[in-house]
């Protein structure tokens, strides 16, 4: 009996077989341009940032005549009329697009960071390009603002945005609507005070606020803030007492993990990471690592080198999107590369956010759903990441929690339990449902033709 059904078992095999892959640092002499280049050179944080691509002659530069003219065409193409975030993609980061090999035009196209780095405009579904719910600030978090760059959207914690540039500029930016540059397609909000001014008003307002206790320093990315600036600023938030949870939110970490080996980084890290172990407090690193691709052996060094020096925990939130990562068996090895051989714990994935030209990039809420039962039982249950919809005015939802789901036109319903700083005086906040919609072309064909007519209404 026992026989049978091991061999019943074997023959029908598991939805998803793991295997052990270690870290590769994928060669970069593959590329025409950085035939030359040394693994100093490589390492370096400056050249890494001297060197970044910010646009298709730079491109061309480094991939020499692997890729046809077609593919430099659909990406101008995408620049001029579509794209949302202007092109910045440090050497690391395109290093690890078809890691394996030379590219072609073909394998180039398809790859899963290409995809969502340097997006070009036959990747979008042009005949529904936007949702008509999209907008530039999809989560209202400029709505919040208490001070230039603090968002208090939940009631005890706040999002700090220091700066308005990264690293690095990835498509899907749920912040397009303030960070980085400028392109025909967006005119961007501009940070207007001194940094000095903006980071003393932030503490002013936490003094002010004792009931906020958990502070996510973002941008931007922190990365790109000067290390003697952060760390003032970290030191300032060590230093109201009420403020017990620190997380400092950066793609560099797996975009430019060069940076966050550097000396007077890993110096002021420590000092910061032993004042708030005095203090109690949890500071904890947030990176966002969307393909098991991205996961080099420098960047588990970066990560290792933070938690020696104190930090208690690194973190990833990923963001799900089509053509990516939204099937079980992408998230899946990304997350045992993240937690076993990264030493990142696998937190949040993400539902992509409804701003504009994102349509194809985002998942149906049934569909986020199907992940999150695809994924559980083979992970840890610690390292089992919760794949959440950011409900705008709402906030993170678990992508169970819908009160109702009309499937035939995309629109779930969701409620929530507290109010933002701006509903202060809404006495229906807690008991109306909101609205949040899946992308159109998903829909069947009866709800895509519901849309047609309410956009031509």
């Amino acid at each position: 009996m026992l026989g049978g059904i091991g061999v019943a078992e074997t023959v029908a095999g598991q939805p998803y077989e793991y295997q052990r892959r270690e870290l590769v640092e994928p060669d970069w002499t593959r590329f025409p341009g950085w035939r030359d280049v040394t693994a100093a050179q490589w390492q370096s944080a400056q050249w890494q940032r001297v060197n970044c691509v910010k646009n298709i002659k730079q491109l061309r530069a480094v991939l020499g005549d692997l890729v046809d003219e077609s593919f430099y065409a659909d990406l101008e193409d995408d620049h001029q009329r579509l794209a949302t975030m202007s092109m910045l993609l440090p050497p690391q980061m395109l290093n690890t697009m078809v890691p394996d090999r030379a590219p072609d035009t073909a394998s180039f196209y398809a790859d899963p960071v290409r995809r969502y780095m340097l997006p070009v405009a036959t990747d979008r579904h042009l005949d529904w390009p936007s949702h008509p719910h999209a907008t530039r600030d999809s989560l209202h978090e400029h709505d919040m603002w208490v001070a230039e760059g603090l968002t208090h959207r939940y009631p005890t914690k706040v999002l700090a945005e220091l700066l308005s540039t990264c690293p690095q500029y990835c498509g899907h930016c749920t912040r397009m609507d303030l960070v980085g540059n400028s392109t025909p397609t967006v005119d961007k909000l501009k940070l207007t005070l001194k940094p000095v001014d903006r980071y003393t008003l932030h503490l002013d307002y936490l003094k002010a606020h004792p009931g906020v206790r958990d502070v996510v320093v973002s941008g931007g990315d922190v990365a790109n803030v000067p290390w003697k600036q952060l760390e003032a600023y970290l030191m300032g938030l060590l230093s109201v007492p009420t403020v017990r949870d620190i997380r400092l939110a950066t793609k560099a970490l797996m975009g430019l993990p060069q940076h966050w080996l550097q000396d007077d980084v890993v110096e002021g890290m420590h000092r910061v990471a032993v004042t708030a172990q005095r203090r109690g407090v949890n500071l904890a690193v947030h990176t966002h690592v969307n393909h098991v691709n991205s996961l080099t052996p420098l960047v588990a060094r970066a990560v290792r080198t933070l938690l020696e020096v104190g930090v208690r925990d690194v973190r990833n939130q990923g963001v799900l999107m089509r053509g990516v990562n939204a099937t079980v068996g992408d998230l899946l090895d990304l997350c045992f590369a993240l937690q076993g051989e990264a030493g990142i714990l696998p937190y949040y994935f993400y539902m992509c956010d409804m701003i504009p030209n994102a349509e194809h990039w985002r998942v149906p809420v049934w569909h986020a759903q199907q992940l999150q039962h695809d994924l559980m039982g083979y992970l840890p249950g610690y390292a089992t990441p919760r794949i959440v919809c950011d409900v705008p005015f709402v906030g993170k939802r678990w992508v169970h929690m819908i009160s109702d789901y009309d499937r035939e036109h995309g629109i779930s319903y969701w409620t929530k339990n507290y109010r933002t700083s701006i509903e202060a005086d809404d006495s229906e906040a807690l008991s109306k449902l909101y609205a949040y919609y899946d992308p159109i072309d998903t829909l069947p064909e009866s709800g895509q033709d519901w849309w047609r007519k309410q956009q031509q209404a």
